[in-house]
């Protein structure tokens, strides 16, 4: 049983890196640019759910509109300030424009929230479920009900709908989708709007186990890119994948004594299987793995973008 509920964990853990995951990625597909200030963005939704939280006193998934809301609106300005007007110079531009916000995010974070960890509260409140002789605590099966709300809402909004035919033809070919009367750029600052939406989300579901402080957007920034990059550049499932490869790994590893019990009596395992280690040996094998595999699991075949 305890395998089962850290599986459960690493499972709620995969569900939010993959929600934000998937927002860099609608983004890169989008605009051929990569967004720095996703993982800060991640980092302000769980801000918005504390301060939506002091003035409410609500459970985080009634605060979840709220979130999405304000976290779209902001991902909204980060692609009219950081990428449209830079959109036709080199890519460094905007590289450094997205690097520029984070940091602009991160330091009104702790103007306003002091550096202080924060946590929001939970989905449905504290405590555990069981299912069957399955218990699993609250939040961690809250998290992974919501995040596949919204995963199956994007894809509805995608796939089901003239706006998202219309992102989807903007991501496949802006000149094409220009010549046909698509608004190309209203389409990107929606995309940017949706990636923020994502992360905001993210945020909220990860601000209540993990607290969330104002430099933590660079840890997930990283943790996000890998995750790309495992999954495949530009991949939408590879991203998914990746982001749930990661945070098996962060969950996993580190229980492993409790899950063998013959490895808890090796010496000094508490080092050996600390997150530390875990974090090293993740970075190594992720290495390894574009080393001998460069396109990433998923990878698809090189296309040259506009």
């Amino acid at each position: 049983m305890i395998a089962l509920d850290l599986l459960v964990n690493a499972l709620a853990l995969a569900a939010a890196y993959g929600l934000a995951a998937l927002g860099f990625v609608l983004l890169l597909n989008a605009t051929a640019a990569v967004n720095f200030s996703q993982g800060d963005l991640v980092a302000m939704g769980g801000f918005a759910g504390v301060a939506l939280a002091a003035e409410a006193g609500l459970p985080g998934i009634a605060l979840l509109p709220g979130v999405v809301i304000i976290m779209a609106v902001l991902g909204a300005l980060v692609g009219g300030i950081a990428y449209l007007p830079l959109r036709r110079r080199p890519p460094e531009a905007v590289f450094i424009s997205t690097i520029a916000v984070g940091i602009i995010l991160q330091n009104s974070a702790n103007a306003v929230f002091g550096a202080a960890p924060r946590a929001a509260p939970a989905l449905f409140g504290e405590g555990e479920v069981a299912i069957g002789a399955l218990v699993v605590g609250r939040q961690a099966l809250a998290i992974i009900v919501t995040a596949m709300g919204l995963f199956a809402l994007l894809y509805g909004l995608f796939m089901h709908t003239q706006i998202g035919r219309r992102l989807r033809a903007t991501a496949q070919d802006r000149d094409m989708a220009a010549a046909i009367g698509i608004p190309v750029d209203g389409m990107i600052v929606v995309t940017f709007a949706a990636a923020g939406a994502l992360a905001g989300a993210a945020g909220l579901l990860l601000a209540n186990r993990f607290f969330v402080t104002p430099t933590d957007g660079t840890n997930y920034v990283l943790k996000i890119y890998m995750a790309a990059a495992i999954g495949g550049w530009g991949s939408i499932p590879g991203a998914i994948a990746g982001a749930a490869l990661i945070a098996l790994f962060e969950v996993i590893y580190p229980a492993l004594p409790v899950l063998v019990p013959p490895l808890a009596g090796i010496a000094r395992a508490d080092l050996l299987f600390s997150q530390t280690n875990a974090a090293i040996l993740l970075d190594t094998m992720i290495l390894l793995l574009l080393l001998l595999r460069p396109q990433g699991i998923f990878g698809e075949a090189a296309r040259q973008r506009p």
